[in-house]
């Protein structure tokens, strides 16, 4: 189990998540939605202590992403869309040292490589190195770092991204998998399909705070929405998301290219 409790984030000039508050039950996938820069990685990274809050809390199983943050880490898998892979390791080596960075060895450690290879489809490049890989063989090999040492909680950003159609229906298949045997998972995406076919909640992130939290049918249902891609634009609000772009382009630095003075001359007109 996932908790947050007004978890909050400050950086020197940005709050990135504030007051966030929500629990992610055993046997549930539940799901994060947000615009880009809503705040959804920076809360995944609170949830499993690579960063510390700057006020409130999140457990893990009980555990305080504080006080606990060794034991946090050995419970939870986490996938980072942002991850990348040792170009001169294979998916083999890659899977082994994750495995021993979390106390795995011997026996154990081998079977879980195999299982892990064999449940992503990666034994065909298994022996290769990572250099060339296309992004879908890059995405397995990284997803298999997170379920290495088969935790019981699972943390996925964008998990599909960059993948085939027939790898993302295997990598679905395996999230509705780990739901029927019982563990936690927080899934963020872009993919409106996605979240709607898998997810049983879904928590709706904008500006750094929780803006909606429900079942994707009762989402659609509350906002009288065609689907969850339309009821996430009402409920973020198709003005702030315009009022976004607008600040993004007010932002942007501005190049003024000013006539060369030379000694002498007047630049008066």
């Amino acid at each position: 189990m996932i908790e947050a409790e007004q978890l909050t984030k400050r950086f020197r000039r940005l709050t990135a998540v504030e007051a966030v508050t929500f629990t992610c039950h055993d046997g549930e996938v539940f799901g994060l939605l947000g615009p880009n820069g809503a705040g959804k990685t920076t809360l995944l990274r609170l949830l499993c202590s690579i960063l510390e809050p700057t006020s409130g809390s999140a457990r893990v199983d009980g555990l305080d992403v504080r006080r606990d943050a060794p034991r946090v880490r050995a419970r939870v898998g986490l996938l980072i869309e942002t991850a990348g892979l040792y170009t001169r390791l294979t998916p083999r080596e890659h899977l082994r040292f994750y495995g021993r960075l979390h106390g795995l060895s011997g026996p154990l450690l081998e079977t879980r490589v195999e299982t892990v290879l064999d449940m992503l489809e990666m034994t065909e490049f298994a022996d290769r190195r990572a250099e060339g890989f296309s992004a879908g063989m890059r995405r397995r090999v990284v997803l298999g770092q997170a379920l290495i040492h088969d935790p019981p909680n699972v943390i996925l950003d964008e998990p599909t991204a960059g993948l085939d159609v027939m790898s993302i229906r295997n990598v679905r298949a395996l999230i509705a998998r780990f739901r029927q045997e019982g563990r936690c998972v927080l899934l963020s995406s872009h993919s409106m399909d996605e979240v709607e076919r898998l997810c049983d909640r879904v928590a709706i992130i904008h500006k750094g705070r929780l803006c909606a939290l429900d079942t994707p049918a009762a989402l659609v249902a509350q906002t009288g929405a065609a689907n969850l891609e339309e009821a996430f634009v009402r409920l973020v609000g198709e003005e702030r998301l315009r009022s976004d772009l607008w600040l993004e382009e007010r932002q942007r630095p501005r190049y003024r290219f000013w006539p060369r003075r030379h000694p002498g001359r007047s630049t008066d007109v």
